[in-house]
């Protein structure tokens, strides 16, 4: 009888001080009038690229980097090629993903250390991921010609939110 009697009392408790509603009340009305606009993040405007560049990376004595641009690299062992693209009016970090395409797969693959590196399962497609430091606005990435790095065709298309930004068609050709 108890359980009964606080039953009672809770429901016309809630009845008089309207916990309880004869009507559904209009969620989406009050939700909608009550919205906030807030302002998007800085890193979250359209990246646009001021320039691309691909070649062979050439270091001089004093320790910078140039490219010097070509689309056929040779097949020299410690060659290394790679692209470097200067975004426009952009500071800060950059996630850019690459995805570089082979004729055929190489007899290895080899990464630096704690990168998000993958292989696709024929061995011919890797696709690598990483958050790079930008102060003036340059992302970049190169590899080192290593033995059995196959000669041909290749492909590198570079992403930055899902959003293709360059691509870059070149050859690998035999050193005579």
């Amino acid at each position: 009888m108890r359980i009964w009697a606080t039953i009672a009392v809770l429901a016309s408790s809630w009845l008089i001080f309207g916990v309880i509603a004869s009507e559904p009340i209009a969620a989406n009305s009050i939700v909608v009038q009550n919205v906030i606009p807030f302002p998007l993040p800085t890193n979250a405007k359209q990246i646009t690229v001021s320039s691309a560049l691909f070649g062979l990376k050439r270091v001089d004595t004093k320790g910078n980097v140039t490219i010097f641009q070509t689309t056929r690299v040779p097949l020299q062992e410690g060659n290394a090629y790679g692209w470097r693209i200067k975004l426009k009016d952009y500071q800060g970090e950059v996630k850019w993903r690459e995805v570089l395409h082979l004729p055929k797969p190489p007899e290895s693959w080899g990464t630096d250390n704690g990168e998000d590196f993958s292989i696709s399962a024929d061995g011919t497609t890797s696709v690598t991921r990483r958050t790079q430091s930008a102060p003036e606005g340059v992302i970049e990435n190169f590899w080192t010609i290593a033995p059995g790095d196959p000669v041909g065709k290749h492909r590198i298309e570079v992403y930055i939110d899902d959003r293709l930004i360059s691509t870059f068609e070149f050859e690998i050709i035999p050193v005579k």
